[in-house]
């Protein structure tokens, strides 16, 4: 039987230990047919020994094991606390059918992390990059750690995955109040049997991927 992994911060203590920060990055919205892919990058100053002790006390994980509920109340304690550093990116529906979903998801990434560069620089430690899944982001010159299945092993990964899934959700609800005929907020854009009915019967919105729905025709005008 295998066991379950629970993110720690066993990487984050080891590399602040040696002068170091882990700067975890991780993306959501690959698999959506409709809306961003959004990313963001997350550090602990862990220079006071109680944000390890906040962190560890707040039951993070990876995003899709969180419950709503969980995510929403782990992503206000993070956010808002003056040792968590973050920084979100995203690229558009536009940019995904441009560049395919791959690139526009490390751009999502380069963003997130250029923005965080900007927050954390006051802790002047030499910055390692862990990114969930299989690729390293292009053009930064950090050192850096494709880490497959991180967002399960890496807690500033899995908070980032929090970050990015609230953020994200939160944009999807709003595009509902755009869009009401296609129920953005009960499916987030991703390919349910409701939304696929919905994109028959009304055709494409604004914000859905060309690239992803070859086989359907754009709304009329």
């Amino acid at each position: 039987m295998q066991r379950k992994t629970i993110p720690t911060l066993a990487e984050e203590e080891k590399i602040w230990r040696h002068g170091g920060v882990l700067v975890g990055v991780d993306e959501v919205g690959r698999g959506p047919l409709a809306g961003p892919v959004c990313a963001t990058a997350v550090a602990f100053d862990l220079g006071d020994a109680q944000t390890a002790l906040f962190i560890g006390e707040l039951g993070i994980n990876d995003s899709k094991k969180l419950s709503v509920k969980k995510r929403e109340q782990i992503f206000e304690a993070l956010t808002t606390h003056p040792n968590v550093y973050w920084a979100t990116g995203q690229a558009d529906e536009k940019a995904i059918d441009r560049i395919n979903i791959l690139q526009a998801s490390l751009r999502a990434m380069r963003h997130a992390v250029g923005g965080l560069q900007e927050k954390c620089g006051a802790l002047k430690r030499r910055e390692l990059l862990y990114i969930d899944g299989r690729e390293i982001i292009p053009e930064i010159a950090s050192d850096q750690k494709a880490i497959i299945g991180g967002d399960a092993k890496i807690c500033s990964i899995a908070a980032a995955s929090i970050i990015a899934k609230v953020l994200r959700d939160r944009m999807m609800r709003e595009y509902a109040k755009q869009y009401p005929q296609y129920r953005f907020e009960k499916h987030k854009g991703y390919g349910t049997k409701l939304h696929f009915e919905l994109i028959k019967k009304h055709g494409m919105s604004p914000i859905h991927r060309r690239s992803f729905l070859k086989g359907f025709k754009s709304p009329t005008s």
